[in-house]
């Protein structure tokens, strides 16, 4: 699910890297977003809304609104559209409303 080419765009890909997503070994390339690595590993829920408990996926993709908070080497309320992906870095599903800063 990974954009390899494309008519107009060049992509500098990074190296590959890994990283640990609920626990589970995920492959990315240095450079891109942590939710443009899940993507590629076939990732689509990123939580649940905290009503209804309704799957929520990649809204925005540009850090505007809530829909992929997650928990980032400990740290809550991280937008993982636009965070980078580092090795080893655990990201955590968050659970509940979360608390924006």
């Amino acid at each position: 699910m990974r954009i390899n080419e494309h008519p107009i765009l060049d992509f500098q890909r990074g190296e590959e890297i890994t990283f640990f997503f609920d626990g589970q070994e995920i492959k990315g390339y240095e450079g891109e977003t942590i939710a443009a690595a899940l993507h590629a590993a076939g990732v689509r829920v990123l939580g649940h809304s905290p009503e209804k408990h309704r799957p929520r996926g990649l809204f925005c993709a540009i850090g505007n609104c809530s829909s992929c908070l997650m928990i980032v080497d400990g740290e809550p309320n991280v937008r993982i559209c636009v965070e980078k992906v580092k090795p080893g870095m655990q990201v955590e599903t968050q659970q509940g409303k979360g608390c924006l800063r």
